[in-house]
C-alpha cells in the first residue's frame, strides 16, 4: 500500500472568500492563486457559533460542536469554579483579569481541561496511527506527545513570576511562541499579535527541510488582529502578509510544483469578519438592574448574573436558583429585548421531557428541537413550531435552508445544549459588538462571533484530496475538516459512516 502523501492544513485566522479572491486577482497573493488553481474552492464553509477563534478552532481540530468540545466562547462563566474563563478578547480584557490568569486559561487550561476528553483532537488520532504531526502557534493543539516548557522570549519572566512550569501534551512536533518548542530553531519565538505569521513560516521551514512531518496544521493568526484593528477594506494587505509567510515553506520545499507534489493541503478559514461601528456595553446594562460578577471578584456568591461577552455574541447566566431563577431569566429577556443591537435572543427550556430551543427576533419566535418533521441541507431532522423567518428559513428543494443563519439550527442547538452556554445567548446585528471585560471593543475595525452569515462563512479549498471530494456535503462546516484529515491519512470512517456520525451530533 503506498504512502498518502503529506498533508499540509493552512488556518488563516478572520479570512473572508471574497478578500481571498480579490487579493489573488490583484496578485497579492501568488501563493494562495497557485493553490485556487489546483484545487476546488467552496467559498461558504460554515464556522461555528459563536463564530470566534477559540469554539471555532475546537470544532477544526475535533469534528465536533461546543456541546460536545465544551469550548463556549473567547470568554465563558465557569459554573463550578464560580468565575470567568477568559482567553484573551483584547489585551485591556487580559490585564482586568489578570496576565498569568488569562495565559493559564488561554495556553493550558483550554487544551489540558476545558476542552472535552471524550472528543479526539486529529493530533490524538493520527499520533495513534504513527502519523507524525506538526503544529505552528494554534488554540488547539493537544496530542500524544509530552512538551516540556520551554521558557524563552519575553514570557520567561512573567511565566517565572507566576511559577508557571507546566507541561503539555501535543503533536510530535509543537511550536508555541515563546512558551513550547519541541526543537530549537533559528525562528524568534513570538505570540505577539503581527509576528506570529513570520514565526510559523520560519518555523515550518526548519520542519520541511527535516523531513519532520506527515501532517502540518500550519497557522497564519495575524489576519485577525490586523483586520479587527483596520477593516475589511485592510483585508488585502494582512492576506498579502499571510501568503508571503505561506510562501516561505513553499520555496523550502522547492517551489510551488514540488510542494503540491509531496503535498495535500486543505487552505481555511476559522470565520469570517464584518465591520462593525457600535458599541453594546452588554454587562453595564444589566449591572444597572441586577449585581453582575465582576473580574476576580472576592465575593463571587453575591452576584445575581455573569455576562459574558464574546466579540459579536454573548452569554448571559442567572445566578439563582428555582423559581427565583425563572423570574429573573424573564426579566432578563425583556431587558435584551430593548437593547440596540441585539438580533437574535435564544435559549433551551425543558419541561415534560423534552428539551427544544427558543430563539425571538423582532417579536417573533421560533421553537426547535431534533426531530423528524423536517431536513435541513446538511441531512439533519428537525421538528420547528412557530416563525421560521426568525431564522431566515425558507423550504428548498424538500429543505430548510437559510442565507442569512448558515447551518443555524445545528449551530444554535450545540451552542445552547454546551455545558459552559449561558442561560441566554445573544447573537448581535449587523455593526455591533460587545464591550468586553476590559471596556474596549473593535468599533471601527471588524470583528465576528455572530450567528449571521457575514461573520460566518469562510473559504474552503481542497488540493490534492481524493477527486470529488468537494462534492460530498451541499453545505460544508468546520466540523468536516478533522474527518477529511483522517480520510486522507487511511484511517477514517469513510463519507458515508461520517455522513451518518455528523447527523446523530446534530440531533
Amino acid at each position: 500500500m503506498s504512502r498518502p502523501r503529506k498533508l499540509c492544513l493552512i488556518v488563516v485566522d478572520s479570512l473572508r472568500t471574497d478578500m481571498l479572491l480579490r487579493a489573488v486577482a490583484d496578485d497579492l497573493a501568488p501563493n494562495f492563486g497557485a493553490l485556487l488553481e489546483r484545487g476546488a474552492l467552496i467559498g461558504d464553509c460554515v464556522s461555528s457559533f459563536p463564530s470566534v477563534t477559540p469554539v471555532a478552532c475546537s470544532e477544526i481540530a475535533t469534528g465536533a460542536g461546543s456541546d460536545r468540545h465544551h469550548i463556549s466562547g473567547m470568554n465563558w462563566y465557569h459554573r463550578a469554579e464560580r468565575r470567568y474563563v477568559e482567553y484573551g478578547s483584547s489585551w485591556e480584557a487580559t490585564r482586568a483579569f489578570g496576565l498569568f490568569r488569562t495565559l493559564y486559561d488561554t495556553v493550558y487550561n483550554m487544551n489540558m481541561a476545558h476542552l472535552s476528553h471524550e472528543v479526539e483532537t486529529v493530533f490524538e488520532r493520527l499520533g495513534d496511527a504513527g502519523i507524525r504531526t506538526a503544529c505552528t502557534p494554534f488554540l488547539i493543539y493537544r496530542g500524544r506527545r509530552r512538551h516540556e516548557l520551554s521558557l524563552e522570549g519575553l514570557l520567561r519572566r512573567v511565566a517565572v513570576a507566576a511559577s508557571f512550569r507546566h507541561a503539555v501534551w501535543g503533536p510530535d512536533e509543537l511550536f508555541y511562541g515563546e512558551l513550547y518548542a519541541s526543537r530549537r530553531v533559528p525562528c524568534k519565538p513570538t505570540l505577539r499579535p503581527g509576528t506570529r505569521d513570520a514565526y510559523s513560516g520560519c518555523v515550518s521551514r526548519e520542519l520541511i527541510a527535516d523531513d519532520g512531518y506527515d501532517f502540518l496544521l500550519f497557522s497564519l493568526p495575524d489576519n485577525d488582529h490586523y483586520t479587527h484593528t483596520h477593516g475589511i477594506a485592510a483585508m488585502r494587505d494582512s492576506i498579502t502578509h499571510a501568503d508571503r509567510s505561506f510562501g516561505d515553506l513553499v520555496d523550502a520545499a522547492g517551489g510551488i510544483g514540488a510542494f503540491c507534489e509531496a503535498h495535500a493541503v486543505i487552505l481555511m478559514a476559522d470565520h469570517a469578519q464584518t465591520d462593525v461601528q457600535h458599541e453594546v456595553p452588554l454587562a453595564a446594562a444589566l449591572g444597572a438592574h441586577w449585581h453582575v460578577l465582576a473580574p476576580n471578584s472576592e465575593r463571587p456568591e453575591l452576584a445575581q448574573l455573569a455576562v459574558s461577552p464574546t466579540a459579536r455574541a454573548a452569554g448571559v447566566y442567572v445566578l439563582a436558583d428555582g423559581r427565583r431563577r425563572e423570574r429573573m431569566l424573564g426579566t432578563v429577556i425583556e431587558r435584551l429585548r430593548d437593547l440596540d443591537g441585539i438580533d437574535l435572543i435564544t435559549r433551551v427550556e425543558t419541561g415534560n421531557g423534552a428539551t427544544e430551543a427558543v430563539v425571538e427576533r423582532a417579536g417573533a419566535e421560533l421553537r426547535f428541537q431534533p426531530g423528524s418533521h423536517e431536513t435541513d441541507r446538511r441531512g439533519a431532522h428537525w421538528s420547528i413550531d412557530g416563525d421560521p423567518g426568525v431564522l431566515g428559513l425558507e423550504r428548498r428543494d424538500g429543505r430548510l435552508t437559510s442565507d442569512e443563519y448558515p447551518d443555524g439550527l445545528a449551530r444554535l442547538w450545540s451552542a445552547l445544549n454546551a455545558p459552559h452556554a449561558g442561560d441566554v445567548v445573544v447573537s448581535l446585528a449587523e455593526g455591533y459588538e460587545c464591550v468586553d471585560w476590559g471596556g474596549t471593543s473593535h468599533a471601527g475595525g471588524g470583528s465576528h462571533g455572530a450567528l449571521a452569515a457575514g461573520d460566518s462563512l469562510g473559504p474552503l479549498l481542497l488540493c490534492g484530496l481524493e477527486p470529488g471530494t468537494e462534492e460530498l456535503f451541499e453545505q460544508w462546516t468546520l466540523r468536516d475538516v478533522a474527518g477529511l484529515i483522517s480520510e486522507h491519512f487511511g484511517i477514517g470512517d469513510g463519507p458515508e459512516m461520517r455522513v451518518a456520525n455528523m447527523v446523530e451530533a446534530a440531533g
